[in-house]
């Protein structure tokens, strides 16, 4: 019985290599290497993050950085509002796009 089976599986013994091979690639290629490339540009975008910087946190609300501390970054909202959030709370910092301001 076990003899039968492995003269059944010999035929196919690189072609049944090369189909798991390339499925591997393509969702390292097109699923893994995109979702690091992400996580660097959002690590290094956390890590720039200063006094003053107009962001947008995860939920919309839209406030300039007052104090950074280790994990948690108070942001001004208005003169008389601010609200404590943390860091990985910040998912873009305010640009001219975002403001409605186009450049000429």
């Amino acid at each position: 019985m076990i003899l039968s089976f492995l003269l059944q599986s010999s035929g196919s013994g690189v072609l049944g290599f090369i189909f798991p091979a390339l499925m591997l690639a393509f969702f390292y290629f097109f699923f893994i290497r995109p979702q690091i490339k992400k996580q660097k540009e959002q690590s290094a975008f956390s890590s720039d993050l200063k006094k003053g910087d107009e962001v947008v946190t995860t939920s919309g609300i839209i406030g300039q950085i007052n104090k950074i501390e280790d994990n948690v970054i108070t942001l001004e909202l208005d003169s008389k509002t601010h609200i404590r959030v943390v860091s990985g709370a910040i998912s873009k910092e305010m640009t001219d796009q975002y403001k409605g301001k186009t450049k000429a």
